[in-house]
Protein backbone atom coordinates (compact mmCIF):
# COMPACT_ATOMS: atom_id res chain seq x y z
CA UNK A 1 0.00 0.00 0.00
CA UNK A 2 1.15 3.26 -0.88
CA UNK A 3 2.33 6.34 1.91
CA UNK A 4 1.02 9.56 1.77
CA UNK A 5 4.37 11.03 0.14
CA UNK A 6 3.88 8.83 -2.98
CA UNK A 7 0.38 10.15 -3.36
CA UNK A 8 0.29 13.21 -5.99
CA UNK A 9 -3.20 14.68 -6.37
CA UNK A 10 -3.33 16.38 -10.32
CA UNK A 11 -4.75 17.06 -13.43
CA UNK A 12 -4.82 14.20 -16.06
CA UNK A 13 -2.28 14.07 -18.43
CA UNK A 14 -2.02 12.09 -22.60
CA UNK A 15 0.73 9.85 -20.28
CA UNK A 16 -2.25 8.59 -17.99
CA UNK A 17 -3.20 5.99 -20.56
CA UNK A 18 -0.66 3.98 -20.15
CA UNK A 19 -0.78 4.46 -16.16
CA UNK A 20 -4.12 2.71 -15.83
CA UNK A 21 -6.36 5.01 -16.17
CA UNK A 22 -8.88 3.40 -18.60
CA UNK A 23 -8.46 0.10 -15.77
CA UNK A 24 -9.06 2.69 -13.17
CA UNK A 25 -12.19 3.81 -14.93
CA UNK A 26 -13.79 -0.08 -15.49
CA UNK A 27 -13.59 -0.49 -11.72
CA UNK A 28 -16.32 2.46 -11.81
CA UNK A 29 -18.46 1.40 -14.71
CA UNK A 30 -18.06 -0.15 -18.50
CA UNK A 31 -15.09 1.73 -19.57
CA UNK A 32 -15.35 0.56 -23.43
CA UNK A 33 -11.92 -0.36 -25.36
CA UNK A 34 -10.92 3.14 -25.96
CA UNK A 35 -7.63 3.18 -28.26
CA UNK A 36 -4.94 5.32 -27.21
CA UNK A 37 -5.78 7.87 -29.86
CA UNK A 38 -9.15 8.19 -28.61
CA UNK A 39 -8.02 8.72 -25.15
CA UNK A 40 -5.61 11.51 -26.98
CA UNK A 41 -8.62 12.81 -28.93
CA UNK A 42 -11.06 13.08 -25.85
CA UNK A 43 -8.32 14.74 -23.44
CA UNK A 44 -7.11 17.47 -26.02
CA UNK A 45 -10.96 18.14 -26.09
CA UNK A 46 -11.75 18.35 -22.80
CA UNK A 47 -8.42 20.06 -22.27
CA UNK A 48 -9.98 22.81 -24.59
CA UNK A 49 -12.84 23.18 -22.56
CA UNK A 50 -12.89 25.93 -19.37
CA UNK A 51 -15.60 23.78 -18.28
CA UNK A 52 -14.37 20.66 -17.73
CA UNK A 53 -11.91 19.12 -15.58
CA UNK A 54 -10.42 15.95 -14.38
CA UNK A 55 -7.96 15.10 -11.99
CA UNK A 56 -6.22 11.84 -10.72
CA UNK A 57 -4.03 10.60 -7.88
CA UNK A 58 -0.56 8.86 -9.36
CA UNK A 59 0.93 6.62 -6.89
CA UNK A 60 4.79 8.03 -8.11
CA UNK A 61 6.40 4.88 -6.82
CA UNK A 62 4.45 2.67 -9.24
CA UNK A 63 3.72 5.34 -11.94
CA UNK A 64 -0.40 3.98 -11.33
CA UNK A 65 -3.22 6.30 -11.38
CA UNK A 66 -5.13 5.02 -8.10
CA UNK A 67 -7.77 7.63 -8.24
CA UNK A 68 -9.81 10.05 -9.87
CA UNK A 69 -13.04 12.18 -10.54
CA UNK A 70 -14.54 14.80 -12.95
CA UNK A 71 -15.99 18.23 -12.93
CA UNK A 72 -18.17 19.77 -15.19
CA UNK A 73 -19.22 23.39 -15.08
CA UNK A 74 -22.75 23.84 -16.24
CA UNK A 75 -23.82 27.58 -17.55
CA UNK A 76 -26.82 28.37 -16.60
CA UNK A 77 -29.66 31.31 -16.74
CA UNK A 78 -30.47 30.83 -13.36
CA UNK A 79 -29.19 32.58 -10.31
CA UNK A 80 -27.98 35.65 -12.57
CA UNK A 81 -26.07 33.46 -15.16
CA UNK A 82 -24.86 31.35 -12.44
CA UNK A 83 -22.69 28.36 -13.04
CA UNK A 84 -23.26 24.95 -11.21
CA UNK A 85 -20.70 22.01 -10.95
CA UNK A 86 -21.27 18.49 -12.10
CA UNK A 87 -18.82 15.78 -10.16
CA UNK A 88 -18.79 12.83 -12.04
CA UNK A 89 -16.93 8.98 -12.52
CA UNK A 90 -15.21 8.88 -8.84
CA UNK A 91 -13.38 5.99 -8.34
CA UNK A 92 -10.52 4.66 -5.92
CA UNK A 93 -8.15 2.01 -6.94
CA UNK A 94 -9.69 -1.38 -4.60
CA UNK A 95 -6.41 -1.48 -3.47
CA UNK A 96 -6.54 2.45 -2.20
CA UNK A 97 -9.56 2.49 -0.70
CA UNK A 98 -9.67 3.67 2.78
CA UNK A 99 -7.04 6.12 2.86
CA UNK A 100 -9.16 9.28 2.39
CA UNK A 101 -8.62 9.35 -1.70
CA UNK A 102 -11.80 9.58 -2.53
CA UNK A 103 -12.31 12.89 0.06
CA UNK A 104 -9.20 14.76 -1.44
CA UNK A 105 -10.72 13.89 -5.10
CA UNK A 106 -13.59 15.27 -4.10
CA UNK A 107 -11.88 18.33 -1.98
CA UNK A 108 -9.97 19.45 -5.38
CA UNK A 109 -13.25 19.23 -7.90
CA UNK A 110 -15.17 21.44 -4.76
CA UNK A 111 -12.39 23.56 -4.00
CA UNK A 112 -12.05 24.11 -8.29
CA UNK A 113 -15.74 24.85 -8.50
CA UNK A 114 -15.87 27.27 -6.05
CA UNK A 115 -12.94 29.12 -7.80
CA UNK A 116 -14.75 28.86 -11.06
CA UNK A 117 -18.07 30.52 -9.35
CA UNK A 118 -20.48 27.72 -9.36
CA UNK A 119 -23.13 28.46 -6.62
CA UNK A 120 -23.33 24.65 -5.84
CA UNK A 121 -21.98 21.46 -6.93
CA UNK A 122 -23.76 18.10 -7.20
CA UNK A 123 -22.85 14.74 -7.29
CA UNK A 124 -25.45 11.80 -7.66
CA UNK A 125 -24.01 8.55 -6.57
CA UNK A 126 -26.19 5.09 -4.97
CA UNK A 127 -27.43 4.71 -2.04
CA UNK A 128 -24.09 2.72 -1.08
CA UNK A 129 -22.40 5.21 -1.22
CA UNK A 130 -24.26 7.95 0.24
CA UNK A 131 -22.30 8.04 4.23
CA UNK A 132 -19.10 8.15 1.99
CA UNK A 133 -20.55 11.66 0.14
CA UNK A 134 -21.51 12.81 3.30
CA UNK A 135 -18.45 12.33 5.16
CA UNK A 136 -16.93 14.40 2.04
CA UNK A 137 -19.09 17.68 2.81
CA UNK A 138 -21.92 16.79 0.20
CA UNK A 139 -25.84 16.47 1.85
CA UNK A 140 -28.75 14.07 0.52
CA UNK A 141 -30.85 16.08 -1.94
CA UNK A 142 -34.31 14.98 -3.84
CA UNK A 143 -33.66 12.26 -6.83
CA UNK A 144 -32.18 11.39 -9.86
CA UNK A 145 -33.97 10.63 -13.04
CA UNK A 146 -32.46 8.99 -16.03
CA UNK A 147 -33.12 7.92 -19.20
CA UNK A 148 -30.32 5.76 -21.41
CA UNK A 149 -29.67 5.19 -24.84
Amino acid sequence: MAHEQELCLRDLELGDFHKGYMQLLGQLTVAGDVSEQQFADRLSELQGSPDYRVVVIEDTSTSTIVGTASLLVERKFIRACGKCGHIEDVVVNSEYRGQRLGQRLIAALCDAAQEEGCYKVILDCSEANQSFYEKSGLSRKEIQMVKYF
